[in-house]
């Protein structure tokens, strides 16, 4: 029997502690970024961390350069840890190559190269200089970090996941329509935080009719995505929760037009536009052309298996109760896929299991294979 084949571990254990502060930097542009990568940094002297810094948004200085001011003299001849490569070109400011050469480091260690050619070139320029590089370093969690960022600049469609919640006998409603509440507490906090990390919240127009949501991260964060529903004719009531666009903007895809409901959620501030066809495929196509890098589908089980045929889904996040209801009738998470043998079936991978209170959180992506 051949021995398995065992990925090498790239860097030392503080090389793995200082790139996983990284990450939790770059996680606070979580929502805020795109198209922008989600980017942290860390510059240590002598064993010891004298900067860091995180990119909090388009148009603002890249993670590098907070690092660096903080650190100041204390970055000469010191190392620069950062989830990607640092950008090699002239965009909404300039490379932070130069920055980090000016700054008279010593090492960089690198957890994954930049998969935009435009902005790539950064390591051979650094090794240029005279800077010793390191690439690599739990380039995997830098890779599920900005799994959106690359799925954008690699597919030119942002990275999209189907988030739904389901009984234990795989349900989402009763016979009746009636779904307040699958999960508990603790699993619905989860997905307030699973918006605030996304661009764009997707749900149909049955969804609105039926389940009258807000969408919103309900104070989890202060970011709340971009509300979007899909909706053939627009037979949606104005009163709806998620056109209360005070605080948080609604987009509704349409593909007839109805003007008088049109004006109406126009004057109540709620961006309206015709998309033909309306198909998920479109829309994701749509919403890249916008600049979104991570978009949650929070529809009901048609959308969703549309989405999911039309490759417009790449994670599912399936949140299960311990819960029986029963009922042939009974929605369930998602549609027809029109598979006809089991071995048809779409595979997840990269799985996770988590457990909220009484619940359960499957995370996986959709096998490729």
């Amino acid at each position: 029997m051949d021995n398995p084949i065992i990925s090498p571990v790239i860097g030392t254990p503080f090389d793995r502690a200082m790139m996983k502060r990284c990450l939790s930097l770059a996680s606070n542009g979580m929502g805020k970024t795109s198209p922008n990568p989600l980017v942290g940094a860390v510059v240590v002297q002598n064993g010891k961390i004298v900067g860091e810094g995180y990119h909090p948004g388009v148009g603002e200085p890249h993670a590098e350069v907070f690092a660096l001011r903080q650190a100041g003299e204390q970055a000469r001849d010191a190392t620069l840890y950062v989830n990607l490569e640092p950008c090699n070109h002239y965009g909404r400011t300039p490379p932070c190559s130069e920055a980090v050469i000016n700054a008279g480091l010593k090492k960089v260690v690198m957890g994954m190269a930049d998969p935009n050619a435009t902005a790539s070139g950064g390591k051979q320029r650094l090794e240029h200089a005279g800077i010793s590089v390191i690439v690599g370093v739990e380039e995997k969690a830098c890779r599920e970090l900005n799994a959106g960022f690359i799925q954008r600049i690699v597919k030119q469609r942002p990275f999209g996941i189907f988030k739904y919640a389901m009984t234990l006998d795989g349900k989402i409603a009763t016979t009746t329509g009636h779904s307040a509440w699958v999960t508990d507490t603790p699993a619905r906090k989860r997905v307030y935080q699973e918006r605030s990390q996304c661009d764009a919240v997707i749900v149909g127009g049955n969804t609105v009719r039926q389940d009258n949501p807000y969408l919103t991260t309900h104070g989890v964060t202060e970011h709340n995505p971009l509300r979007i529903v899909m909706t053939r004719n627009l037979e949606l009531s104005p009163s709806a929760h998620i056109f209360e666009t005070e605080q948080v903007k609604t987009l509704v895809l349409t593909e007839t037009e109805n003007l008088e409901v049109q004006k109406q959620l126009e004057k109540q501030g709620v961006e309206v536009l015709q998309l033909s066809p309306l198909t998920p495929s479109e829309v994701m196509k749509y919403l890249y052309e916008r600049g979104m890098a991570r978009v949650l589908w929070e529809c009901g089980g048609t959308l969703g298996a549309k989405a999911i045929k039309e490759g417009a889904v790449q994670q599912i996040l399936a949140f299960i109760a311990p819960k029986i209801i029963g009922g042939v009738n009974a929605p369930s998470p998602v549609g027809n896929l029109d598979l006809k043998q089991m071995t048809e079936a779409l595979k997840l991978e990269e799985l996770t299991w988590e457990k909220l209170g009484d619940d359960y959180l499957l995370k996986g992506n959709i096998s490729i294979d």
